[in-house]
């Protein structure tokens, strides 16, 4: 009897990957998602007949065991149950047979063998299918990443682009970004993050039979995507110097990204910093099938000591201090996951904190999360993982000290209850709308529910009742002021201009005050870190009894052109010594914007035919800008990312440059754009393409 040979698989991708939202995976490889059957045509060349024995066994990672479940072996009639593969034998044809094969909801994430144990008279002999690989299953009741709002489901897992909101409880702003998780090779880069993690270096076979989980998956995720410990996908870098690699400021996807990380040899990709760090984990997350949205929280608390307060200090000029190791940020960007909480039980499901910046180390590495947004909100700090440091990011108390470096001696100026963790904001569902989720991370702030929470985590937090009084006492300590300010922004905050603003003092006594007011500017990265002085400025000022004084200050373009950061960002600060011996603070960040860039689709963009793009800029200063550069990039619009080197521009001139893109799938697309010059960094725009078939 001649040998049982396999002459053809047809993997049937187009049916698979339509019923398992999987169409989008480039490739021949077949994608399918967990708990739900996909279908395989075998077509034998020799004696197979219908009735003859078929025995399938799927494996996956180094060690496969059917103890571990990354082996499944099963027979053609055995339908498959919660916990178990299966098969069944659809129909039959000329020596074909049409295969209906199950898995199990709970069944590892990854790369599968499939293979096929045929039994002819007494005879069996293996032969080798190919691979498939399997996702988490959002869709599936069983899985538990599922999602039932199917808007939702297209939205944090199949939307290659998005939003990011930025910049300061000020001033928010958001910029385009390039997920893309369909593209290239990225779904294999997704795999070979989780096979180059610490876990599984250390045990490669437990650590693949734990993917079924992905509270684990997106903890090894939040670790990996950080180059720390691991020599993972991003190295973070918060300086303002980013020579050696690429400012975090001018990435627009995580393509690149991903990318360049296997093709130098998994190297750590530089630089990235907080969003970076967010955008990239939800393309893996997405990519893999846990529905994930990035989330910006504004005042950012970085409680490094974990004692719910926040300390930050100035000198009696009103400089800034890099003293202490508490900080807040003017906002901060994560990920959330959407899945059950089988550890902590049902009210915890749904939304869950994965950080991949490397902020502060957990057990023993720098990962953070799965953090349930509901155990945030309840206070409920005692749970895994990590709910303290999130806790404290949208709750944290703020103390601000002058800190005398001579003497080492330090007093409180003023204490907050009430700035940390504003305008908590993501991604609108199906637009790039804002949604403001602040009331998913705790109550309205000031309420009396709120400070019962905040005690409750406290308690938990710091056990000794006599630390936990610190806040507490400081408010009793710290002299009631006798004057009131403010900063107001008088003239439009943008690059190239001079800043106009308006210190605004007032007495709140029935005593006239003299006022000495010590005022810096600093410029700063968006974490609030102190880079480079700007301009300083001493006024002194009588105010008489219940006065209200304007005092104008002037920062001119002049003072500021060669110190900002590519963050765009001034921290604006007036110490206020009162001739009563009471001091009080007076802030204010300022985000300048940059000039706008305008861009054009010049005709109706088909697939395979090509369309010209036209990107204006005008240079708004009175000094030529050199060194310019126009970067582009859009998913099944470009070949990978394009660069247009762009001629100086005299003042108030106006340069159009027209370049060409080739749709290569129909639908809603993304182009977006980048420009940059010696005085201008990151100008960011994008524009919504509808491709036609």
């Amino acid at each position: 009897m001649a040998a049982l040979t396999l002459r053809e698989v047809n993997w049937q991708r187009s049916e698979n990957g339509s019923a398992h939202h999987t169409g989008k995976y480039p490739g021949k490889e077949l994608v399918v998602r967990r708990g739900q059957a996909f279908t395989i045509t075998l077509t034998f060349s020799g004696e197979w007949k219908t009735g003859q024995g078929l025995t399938f066994v799927a494996e996956t990672g180094p060690r496969p065991s059917l103890q571990a479940k990354t082996q499944a072996v099963f027979d053609i009639s055995k339908p498959a149950s919660k916990d178990t593969w299966g098969a069944g034998l659809q129909s039959t044809s000329s020596g074909s047979a049409r295969i209906s094969i199950s898995s199990p909801a709970t069944a590892p994430i990854g790369r599968y063998r499939l293979s096929v144990r045929v039994t002819l008279a007494g005879r069996s002999s293996t032969l080798n299918i190919g691979t498939f690989v399997l996702l988490f299953n959002p869709w599936s009741k069983e899985d538990e990443v599922f999602m039932p709002n199917a808007a939702e489901c297209n939205e944090y897992v199949l939307e290659e682009f998005g939003v990011i909101f930025v910049g300061s409880s000020f001033y928010m702003h958001s910029f385009g970004w390039n997920y893309g998780q369909f593209q290239g090779d990225i779904l294999d880069i997704c795999l070979s993050i989780l096979d180059r993690s610490l876990e599984y270096r250390r045990d490669a076979a437990t650590d693949v039979s734990r993917r079924n989980d992905p509270k684990y998956v997106g903890r090894v995720l939040s670790a990996m995507v950080n180059s720390l410990d691991d020599s993972g996908v991003l190295m973070g870098n918060w300086s303002g110097d980013y020579s050696g690699g690429k400012s975090p400021n001018s990435w627009s996807g995580s393509v690149a990204i991903l990318v360049n990380w296997k093709q130098s040899g998994y190297k750590p990709v530089k630089y990235g910093q907080c969003w970076v760090f967010a955008a990239v984990l939800a393309t893996v997350l997405r990519c893999l099938g846990i529905p994930s949205r990035a989330i910006s929280n504004f005042n950012s608390a970085h409680d490094a000591d974990e004692n719910l307060t926040v300390d930050e200090y100035y000198d009696a000029a009103g400089n800034p201090l890099n003293t202490g190791v508490d900080s807040v940020w003017n906002f901060h960007v994560w990920n959330e996951g959407w899945f059950t909480r089988s550890d902590l039980g049902p009210s915890y499901g749904g939304w869950q904190v994965l950080d991949a910046t490397p902020q502060e180390k957990s057990e023993g590495i720098f990962q953070c999360g799965p953090a349930s947004v509901t155990a945030i909100k309840e206070g409920d700090v005692d749970l895994r993982h990590d709910v303290p440091f999130v806790f404290a990011e949208v709750n944290a108390d703020r103390i601000a000290w002058t800190y005398d470096s001579a003497t080492r001696k330090k007093k409180p100026l003023h204490t907050d209850t009430k700035s940390i963790g504003q305008s908590i904001s993501t991604k609108a569902v199906g637009s790039y709308d804002r949604v403001d989720v602040t009331n998913e991370y705790k109550y309205e702030e000031g309420s009396q529910k709120e400070r019962i929470i905040f005690k409750k985590a406290h308690e938990k937090m710091v056990p000794d009742a006599e630390l936990r009084g610190t806040s507490a006492r400081l408010l009793e300590i710290i002299p009631k002021p006798h004057i009131s300010g403010k900063f107001k922004v008088d003239s439009p905050l943008e690059v190239g201009k001079d800043v106009n603003l308006i210190l605004i003092l007032s007495n709140l006594t029935s005593v006239a005050r003299n006022v000495k007011a010590n005022i810096t500017a600093w410029a700063i990265v968006y974490t609030r870190k102190p880079i480079r002085e700007i301009w300083k400025d001493t006024l002194s000022v009588t105010l008489a009894a219940n006065e209200e004084k304007q005092l104008p200050i002037k920062i001119t373009y002049a003072e500021y052109q060669q110190r900002l950061t590519t963050d765009n960002m001034i921290q604006i600060t007036a110490l206020c010594q009162v001739q009563s011996g009471t001091e009080v603070l007076v802030q204010r960040e300022l985000t300048m914007t940059n000039p706008p860039v305008d861009m054009k689709v010049l005709g109706e963009a088909k697939v395979n035919k090509a369309v010209e793009v036209e990107v204006m800029f005008t240079n708004p200063i009175n000094e030529e800008v050199k060194d310019c550069m126009l970067r582009a990039e859009g998913n099944d619009l470009l070949n990978g990312s394009l660069k247009i080197n762009v001629p100086s521009l005299k003042p108030n001139e106006t340069s159009a440059v027209q370049f060409e893109i080739i749709p290569t799938k129909s639908g809603t697309k993304q182009l977006l754009i980048n420009f940059s010059c010696d005085k201008f960094s990151d100008i960011k725009a994008f524009e919504t393409i509808n491709v036609a078939k």
